[in-house]
């Protein structure tokens, strides 16, 4: 569960912060202080689920300023699919989204 959580925000903040021409954000760089594997795996060790999703709506929200709000084709399918995450009452139910996000985000980088 911890690496589609980290990779979810990392493609997040890519699409935030990463810009041509720059090197790339890395997981050891700093903006992925509070988003790294390790963070997340006391989170879910620990059940911590409204942390967690708080974690994941901080990262979408920079996600959907980036690629310019939820009135955009590519803002209304991030909104949808992150739907999931805020819906999961349990950690369970938040694996499936979370690959979904993943997988979207990685397509729109």
């Amino acid at each position: 569960m911890e690496l589609p959580l980290e990779t979810v925000a990392l493609f997040s903040l890519k699409l935030a912060y990463e810009s041509d021409g720059q090197s790339p954000i890395l997981r050891d760089d700093l903006v992925m202080g509070d988003y790294q594997r390790d963070v997340f795996a006391l989170l879910v060790r620990k059940g911590d689920l409204d942390t967690i999703q708080c974690k994941m709506d901080e990262c979408l929200e920079l996600a959907m300023d980036a690629i310019g709000g939820a009135d955009t084709p590519m803002g209304r399918e991030l909104h949808r699919l992150s739907l999931g995450v805020k819906h999961a009452q349990n950690l369970e139910q938040l694996h499936a989204p979370l690959l979904n996000l993943k997988d979207y985000l990685k397509d729109i980088q």
